[in-house]
C-alpha cells in the first residue's frame, strides 16, 4: 500500500529527485546518468563507470563470480534506499536497467553468449535430441515475508522483473525465476559483520519444490540489488548448488562414439551496486582463480 500512496502523492505534491534532492521527478537527469554509469555526482567515482567484477574482503567461501553496475555511494546509495525502504517504485525501471547491464557483464557480451549458446546447443542436439539452449534465468535473492510485509513490496523481485524486461527489449531472452525461499528465520542483518552474516545465513535458503527442473531451462544468474559482505549471495549459490549443477556436455576433438566430457559453468551473480573498495580489489588483484564444479 505504501508504494501506491507514494505514487499518488507524487501526482499532487512537488517532487524531488530521490538521488540528490533536486526539484523535479523521482530521478533527475544527472542522477540517471550516474546510475547508467555515464557520469559522476559530487564526491563519486570517475565518469564512465562500466560494470565490473567485484570481490568483498574478506571473501566468503562459495561466493559466485559477481558483477556490479556501479559503486554503492552518493546518488546510487540514495536511490537504492528510496526504492527498497521508502517504496519509490518509479525508480524500478532505471534501477532495473543498471541490473541488466550487470547481468550482461556477468554472462558475457551478446556475441560471446551466442557463440557459447551455439556450442551448447550443438552438444545438446547430439546428446539430448535437439533441444535449444534456453534464456537467461534471473534468480532473485529472496526477501523474508516479514520484510515484504513491512515494505509493502519485494524490491529485489521487482528489480529482477525490470531487468529481464530490459534484456528482452535488447534482444536477449530472459525471465525471472523466483525459486529461492527462506527455509528458516534469520536475524536482521543490520549491524552484523562479515562473520556474523555468514553464521546468520548458513543453511537458511532453499530451492522450492520443482525448482531444480525449472533451473535446467537456461543460464542461471543470481541477482540482488546490493552486495556488502557477499554472505547472502554465497548462501544463495549454496542453495542452488544443492539441486542444480550446470554443465556443458562436450565431445573432445578427435574422439568418436558416445565419449563425452562435462565442463561445469561458473556460478555467476549480478548486482546493481557494491562498495567502491570491492571494485578496487578487483582491479588490483593479480590472483588466478580456478573454478571447479561450478563454484569458487
Amino acid at each position: 500500500m505504501r508504494g501506491w500512496w507514494q505514487e499518488i502523492a507524487g501526482l499532487v505534491l512537488p517532487g524531488v529527485c530521490e538521488g540528490c534532492g533536486a526539484p523535479g521527478s523521482g530521478l533527475c537527469p544527472a542522477c540517471g546518468e550516474v546510475l547508467a554509469g555515464g557520469g559522476a555526482g559530487e564526491g563519486e567515482g570517475p565518469p564512465g563507470t562500466s560494470p565490473g567484477r567485484v570481490r568483498p574482503s574478506p571473501e566468503p567461501p562459495g561466493l559466485p563470480v559477481v558483477h556490479a553496475a556501479v559503486p554503492y555511494e552518493g546518488a546510487v546509495r540514495a536511490l537504492l534506499i528510496a526504492h527498497k525502504e521508502r517504496g519509490a517504485l518509479g525508480l524500478a525501471g532505471a534501477l532495473g536497467g543498471a541490473l541488466a547491464r550487470a547481468v550482461e557483464a556477468a554472462v558475457g557480451a551478446p556475441e560471446e553468449a551466442a557463440g557459447a549458446a551455439g556450442a551448447f546447443e550443438g552438444a545438446r542436439e547430439g546428446a539430448c535430441g535437439g533441444r535449444r539452449a534456453g534464456p537467461l534465468l534471473l534468480v532473485p535473492v529472496p526477501s523474508s515475508r516479514r520484510s515484504v510485509r513491512a515494505r509493502g513490496h519485494d524490491p529485489t523481485r521487482r528489480l529482477a522483473l525490470a531487468a529481464a524486461g530490459r534484456l528482452r527489449r535488447a534482444g536477449r531472452p530472459a525471465r525471472v525465476l523466483p525459486v529461492l525461499r527462506q527455509g528458516r528465520a534469520v536475524a536482521d542483518q543490520a549491524g552484523l559483520g562479515a562473520r556474523g552474516r555468514r553464521a546468520n545465513l548458513a543453511g537458511a535458503l532453499e530451492v522450492v519444490p520443482g525448482g531444480a527442473r525449472l533451473l535446467a531451462a537456461g543460464r542461471v544468474v543470481l541477482v540482488d540489488d546490493l552486495m556488502t559482505t557477499g554472505a547472502t549471495l554465497a548462501e544463495a549459490a549454496r542453495a542452488l548448488g544443492a539441486v542444480h549443477h550446470p554443465f556443458i556436455p562436450r565431445t573432445p576433438t578427435g574422439i568418436g562414439g558416445d565419449s563425452a566430457q562435462h565442463e561445469f559453468e561458473q556460478r555467476v551473480a549480478a548486482v546493481i551496486a557494491s562498495s567502491p573498495a570491492s571494485f578496487e580489489i578487483n582491479r588490483n588483484s593479480s590472483e588466478t582463480w580456478i573454478v571447479a564444479g561450478g563454484e569458487r
